[in-house]
This record gives structure tokens, sequence and C-alpha cells, in this order.
């Protein structure tokens, strides 16, 4: 494909010990899989942004990256029923970058699967001006669902994958498109 869509997949859990490189890596597995697509990875436990918001170099890297893409994965956990600090200040650091682009979310954890991390994020995306996609994954009890390998044979989690990848491309596409032909006045 001549113009793929670059899609970024943003890990948020910063935690020494966290299990988000296992989801994440699956995710950008099957993700890759799509020769129409560009996936970038950021790691927000390896990307330095300042909670102060302040501007620096790292900061305006992060924002140009985040403004190339077409849009966005989150790979979240859920802690103590919300989504990590790291995650809100990345969302915080970058403004007109975010604006018009589809969100999904691939979201992890104990036995809510990260989806209490995820309906709160899509308020704060909203906010943002971001289109958050319907569908989302999600792994009950990750830790369990994961062999040695990192493959998982979860087929509701291999299938809503799919189905979020499609949703996010067709957005994406569409998205981009409106951008470029009528930018958007958020």
């Amino acid at each position: 494909m001549d113009d793929p869509l670059r899609l970024e997949v943003i890990v948020a859990s910063v935690r020494p010990e966290r299990f988000a490189p296992v989801v994440a890596d699956w995710f950008l597995r099957t993700a890759r899989a799509d020769t129409g697509l560009d996936v970038g990875f950021i790691d927000l436990a390896h990307t330095p942004l300042p909670t102060d918001l302040t501007t620096t170099p790292q900061v305006e890297a992060f924002r140009e990256r985040i403004g190339a893409a077409d849009g966005f994965i989150a790979v979240t956990s859920e802690y103590n029923h919300g989504y990590p600090a790291s995650l809100k200040t990345a969302l915080d650091s970058a403004k007109r970058e975010w604006r018009a682009k589809p969100i999904g979310f691939v979201g992890y954890g104990g036995l809510s699967g990260g989806l209490r991390a995820i309906e709160q994020l899509r308020q704060v995306v909203a906010e943002i001006h971001m289109v958050s996609l319907r569908e989302s994954v999600s792994f009950h009890e990750a830790k369990r669902k994961f062999d040695a390998d990192g493959n998982t044979a979860d087929g509701a989690a291999v299938d809503a994958a799919q189905r979020l990848l499609r949703q996010w491309a067709w957005w994406a596409r569409h998205l981009r498109t409106a951008r470029r032909t009528d930018p958007y006045p958020g």
C-alpha cells in the first residue's frame, strides 16, 4: 500500500514488574500482520514526559510523533479501578495532535479485565476530541490467558482484536481524509 495508515500502539503501564509487555507484544504481532498498517510502538515506561507538563525536547518529539499518527490503540492495565497516571500524563502532554483521530483500547487486569479503566478513558479522550472505538479487547485474569511464548488461546480476545483493528482502520482512513480536505475545527 502506497500510503499505509500509521497506528501508534501506546503501552500505559510503567510499573517495574508490569505484565504490559506480554499483552502489548501479542497485540503488536496481531496489528503488524495487517499489511495496510504502519505500526509504531510507544512505551510510556521509556518515554520521559514531565508531570508538570513543561515543554522539553522529549515532549516536542512525543507531540510530533502523535501528530504524525493516524490513530492509536492504548494497551492499558487497570489499577485500583482506574487507568495508569502515565497515560493521563501522555494524553495531557499533547493537544491538537490527538484531535479527530481514532483510539481503541486493549485492557487487562483481574476480574474486570481493564474494562473500568477503558470506560474512564472514553470520557477523557472525548474531551480531547478523539473518536473512541466501541470495540475493545479485554483480558480478565490476564496472567492466566497467555502461555510462556506470549500467545493466547482466548478466542474472544483474538476475535475482538480483529474487529477492533477493522473498525480502527475504517475510522483512521476516513478521518485522515477529512483532516486533509476539511481540517478539524476543534
